[in-house]
């Protein structure tokens, strides 16, 4: 792909990804074929300050973790409560980087 293009891509969604991934990114996109551009566009990414105030407000009830689509801890945190409490406040501080590691995924998967 054009580095332009691809610079492009990074500047409008570097906030879906950590910034330890950047790089990796950049060379994954300027590596791919030109055909795969259009399904990069496509993807919709989680924000994850968004799933953080929803991990605040509902994470008790696995909302959180059911938007990022980990459904078997969405379950889990809904049946106990939120791990009674505990759970839900332990995923106020690992949302942002599960939501992110979830979004590279989704990247990665287009583009192999």
């Amino acid at each position: 792909m054009e580095a332009q293009k691809v610079d492009m891509f990074i500047m409008s969604n570097n906030k879906f990804f950590e910034s330890h991934h950047i790089p990796q990114i950049r060379e994954l996109l300027l590596k791919a074929d030109d055909s795969k551009w259009a399904l990069v566009q496509t993807l919709q990414f989680q924000d994850p300050t968004t799933i953080l105030i929803v991990s605040l407000l509902a994470g008790g009830f696995g909302v959180d973790r059911f938007m990022i689509g980990d459904t078997g801890l969405g379950v889990g945190k809904l049946l106990t409560c939120g791990g009674f409490g505990v759970w839900a406040i332990v995923d106020w501080f690992i949302i942002m980087g599960a939501t992110k590691d979830k979004n590279i995924n989704k990247l990665q998967q287009v583009l192999y």
